[in-house]
């Protein structure tokens, strides 16, 4: 189950995840950018410290070469989440469908091309849209929003691993993020 509250509180880190995972600019990598992302006492400190260092030892044209290769031209390390299971089949164009829904029951729509289950465009989502006031539709929908990205993101995960790319850790800070906005269950004696 869905803490929005939790959820809430980490949307400034949802824009973090969207802008690097989307195609790299510059000013992405800014010193800025890392300050106002997150906080030493954070979950995803520790994977996101480790993609951070990681990534500044590239130049930014090899971050762009590496970004394409990486999501563009490998099916393994797609950003888009359904893919993973579904392929292109039906299944997939209903929960895409259920997605754009999503979007456009708290006023986001989608521009240009991009699938509703696109990684950054999800993590866009997470840090823009307001469900308070809401809870009982945001629970529901961001329960399947963030189900659809937690299993997308463990397969896009393993392959990075694979890889060796310096976004696993990144992947892996998104993946600890999930976990803190997740209600713990009191464990019994």
């Amino acid at each position: 189950m869905i803490d929005l509250e939790k959820l809430h509180e980490q949307q400034a880190l949802f824009a973090f995840y969207a802008r690097q995972l989307s195609y790299p600019e510059k000013i992405d990598y800014h010193p800025s950018v890392w300050a106002e992302a997150l906080i030493a006492g954070h979950p995803a400190y520790p994977a996101l410290q480790q993609y951070w260092e990681a990534m500044q030892t590239y130049s930014m044209e090899q971050i762009e070469e590496m970004y394409v290769q990486t999501f563009d031209f490998q099916k393994k390390t797609t950003l888009y989440m359904t893919y993973y299971q579904y392929e292109d089949s039906r299944e997939r164009g209903s929960l895409l469908v259920r997605l754009k829904e999503a979007y456009e029951l708290f006023g986001l729509e989608i521009e240009g091309t991009e699938l509703s289950d696109y990684l950054p465009l999800m993590c866009e989502f997470l840090s823009a849209a307001d469900w308070r006031g809401h809870e009982q539709e945001a629970a529901n929908i961001l329960g399947l929003m963030l189900a659809v990205m937690e299993d997308g993101t463990y397969r896009l995960q393993q392959a990075l691993k694979e890889a060796a790319s310096p976004y696993f850790h990144l992947i892996n800070g998104l993946r600890d993020t999930f976990k803190a906005c997740v209600i713990q269950e009191a464990q019994g004696t």
